[in-house]
């Protein structure tokens, strides 16, 4: 089923999920929503659930960054799911392996926000900078990160096999409740797809 919604200038898809698959499966509602190898921002007791697929040097996402982080601020009920999609290259699949690496510290959340903030291409370099910037240890990071290689290895092969299982295209790809919405979109976008995702649940 696809909506459509006219917005300013333009034409909002909104698409339905896609039944979700049984049990442990990685496009199972439990492994796209709480997976466990993701830890989540927003308030994780939210009643609603914003999946969002990534990269650090996609400049569409950085658009939509401080949009989503108002949103989810000014909500206060949702459960946000930052998933690391690296897609642009070695730079964004370094700075997303550095970001996992990091939970030991539990610094996800931190280390996400901080690189997403960027105002210039991630780079190795850059990345480590950033993270220390926020405190981590990035030298504990990186042993984390050889230490771990092939879970931090699958936990991101996951994101991607959900993203294309989802039919993403690109970054950024949301996914609010059980709708897919693609692409950075003005706040007003967000928030009234948000009530649809709510109405749709209590419907079941």
């Amino acid at each position: 089923m696809i909506t459509r919604r006219s917005f300013v200038g333009g034409t909002l898809t909104l698409a339905a999920l896609p039944a979700f698959a049984q049990n442990a499966d990685i496009l199972s509602e439990a492994m796209i929503w709480r997976d466990p190898a993701i830890p989540v921002a927003g308030n994780a007791n939210g009643n609603l659930t914003i999946v969002e697929f990534s990269d650090f040097n996609c400049p569409y996402c950085r658009k939509a960054f401080p949009v989503m982080q108002k949103v989810v601020r000014d909500d206060g009920n949702i459960r946000l799911v930052y998933k690391l999609w690296p897609i642009f290259g070695p730079d964004s699949v370094y700075s997303a392996q550095m970001t996992m690496a990091v939970r030991s510290q539990g610094k996800y959340v931190q280390a996400y926000e901080a690189l997403m903030a960027s105002s210039s291409r991630v780079t190795e370099s850059s990345t480590d900078k950033t993270l220390a910037s926020i405190g981590v240890d990035v030298p504990r990071a990186k042993q984390e990160l050889q230490k771990n290689v092939k879970e931090i290895g699958a936990t991101l092969k996951r994101n991607h096999r959900q993203a294309e299982g989802m039919s993403f295209q690109g970054t950024p790809s949301f996914i609010i409740g059980k709708f897919r919405l693609f692409g950075a979109q003005p706040e007003e976008i967000f928030k009234q797809v948000i009530t649809d995702a709510r109405k749709a649940l209590k419907k079941g």
